[in-house]
């Protein structure tokens, strides 16, 4: 099996270009990506949890959710979507409000400083993701565009999961 990494000489089995193969070696540059990820976001000014950056994701994409609409988005529980909420509103990411329509609901609302953490955020994690992609030569950057174009429009059409 070759790595993404490898040259390519070091195929232990396979084709290397057999689905399993490839989604392998696919496996390993979602880890690396995943860990370039996580470091960029701890390197942010606010350094927030994995799920409290999931949240305010959710928020972002979705403003004005109550916390059940959270809790279901995160998969997680009411009481832990409550706490989470609690920790993020202690840090002045995120305000809660009465519904203006429906007096039982709480409405979940990103704050400026909310908006700022995650910007900040997506700041750092696009520069490390252009630091890795100016060390590849042009054309493995046009094949790997094409690729991940490819891998959505196939995702898009499949089965979930």
């Amino acid at each position: 099996m070759t790595g993404l990494g490898s040259s390519g000489g070091d195929l232990v089995k396979g084709s290397g270009h057999a689905p399993e193969d490839v989604a392998l070696e696919i496996a390993d540059a979602v880890e690396s990506l995943t860990s370039l990820w996580s470091l960029a976001a701890q390197e942010a000014v606010l350094r927030l949890s994995v799920h409290q950056l999931r949240a305010l994701r959710a928020l972002e994409a979705t403003p004005d959710l109550n916390l059940t609409g959270l809790a279901e988005r995160l998969a997680v529980g009411l009481p832990t979507a409550s706490r989470l909420c609690d920790r993020l509103e202690a840090a002045g990411l995120l305000e809660r409000a009465l519904h203006p329509r429906k007096r039982r609901e709480v409405q979940l609302s990103l704050t400026v400083q909310g908006h700022r953490v995650l910007d900040d955020v997506a700041g750092r994690r696009a520069h490390a993701l252009t630091a890795v992609l100016a060390g590849m030569e042009p054309a493995d950057r046009i094949a790997l565009s094409r690729g991940m174009g490819a891998f959505l429009a196939a995702r898009g059409s499949g089965p979930p999961g």
